[in-house]
């Protein structure tokens, strides 16, 4: 017999993925978005037994309050990724099958299955939200991906419902002046594929080939492991450039397609581990943007993949 009790248990804790994927979204870090939401139901569980029975709709309190936290805490991570070593990105989410029989097919392993993947968490996308002031963001990610009213936005923000509108709406013109045409995860998939196969065999030229000439390579390596400071551009040069990173791997390594943040990418691998996962923007037929991600901290969920 379910008891009230029961029931209120279950509405709380069934909150737990869509307020990990605020939370992603709003910090683009997997682990910091977990501590987020454990703080959240910590603040929860926190009240008087009284005091939860009064919430009406403890989905919206428990968002609410995930909100507020990561507000809290994009605010004091600028500060800290103004001391970052090299360029900072955010954390790759990972799933653990290939893309051969579709970018998203195949059953995602734990944690990538407590994020449900779709435009928002691309990481063209994340990379455009770090631009953002964190009240932007919030307001932003708030009202265009979870679809929260303004006046919801201006509890959460401290601003009035006017002041978060006008926010959002500066965040959505620097997301509409960064966007490109972006390619079908299935012809990603073809270009990603033949990159891959083109750096293994270190083929400058099939790598020129597929580069667009203004390509840009961004790697985040955190000061932890090597990693280029800053980006590197120019189809020609990247070509060169990781013609010559794989050509120092060691002869064990190897570079496997992966579902990178729900599109085609590729992981760096070494005595099991993951040492490197790759995202792409694709656009016609030539890749235009790679983001590398070296930093080992930001690797943990791909242990397994």
């Amino acid at each position: 017999m379910t008891t009230a009790n029961d029931q209120s248990l279950n509405t709380i804790t069934s909150e737990r993925r869509r307020l990990t994927n605020l939370a992603y979204r709003l910090l683009g870090s997997l682990s910091e978005a977990e501590d987020a939401v454990q703080e959240t139901y910590a603040r929860w569980y926190a009240l008087p037994r009284h005091h939860r029975d009064a919430v009406e709709a403890p989905g919206a309190w428990l968002a609410k309050v995930a909100a507020r936290i990561c507000l809290d805490v994009l605010g004091s991570a600028r500060v800290r990724r103004e001391r970052y070593v090299g360029e900072w990105l955010p954390e790759p989410l990972p799933d653990s099958t290939p893309w051969t029989t579709g970018p998203t097919g195949g059953a995602t392993v734990d944690p990538a299955d407590r994020i449900s993947l779709d435009e928002s968490l691309g990481m063209a996308f994340l990379v455009v939200l770090e631009s953002m002031t964190p009240a932007e963001r919030v307001a932003f990610v708030l009202h265009d991906v979870f679809r929260y009213s303004f006046a919801e936005i201006a509890g959460i923000v401290g601003r009035t419902p006017a002041a978060c509108r006008q926010l959002a709406s500066s965040a959505r013109r620097r997301v509409r002046a960064s966007r490109t045409p972006t390619a079908p995860a299935a012809h990603q998939a073809g270009i990603v594929r033949n990159f891959g196969q083109a750096w293994q065999a270190q083929d400058i030229r099939a790598l020129i080939g597929l580069l667009d000439p203004d390509a840009t390579v961004v790697a985040d390596g955190g000061g932890l492991t090597r990693a280029s400071l800053r980006p590197v551009e120019g189809g020609e040069r990247i070509a060169h450039h990781l013609t010559r990173l794989i050509a120092k791997a060691p002869r064990t390594a190897t570079v496997v397609e992966r579902t990178v943040n729900g599109r085609p990418g590729l992981a760096a691998r070494h005595d099991g581990a993951t040492v490197a996962v790759y995202a792409f923007d694709v656009a016609g037929e030539r890749i235009t943007r790679i983001w590398a991600v070296l930093n080992p901290e930001k690797l943990r969920p791909w242990a397994t993949g």
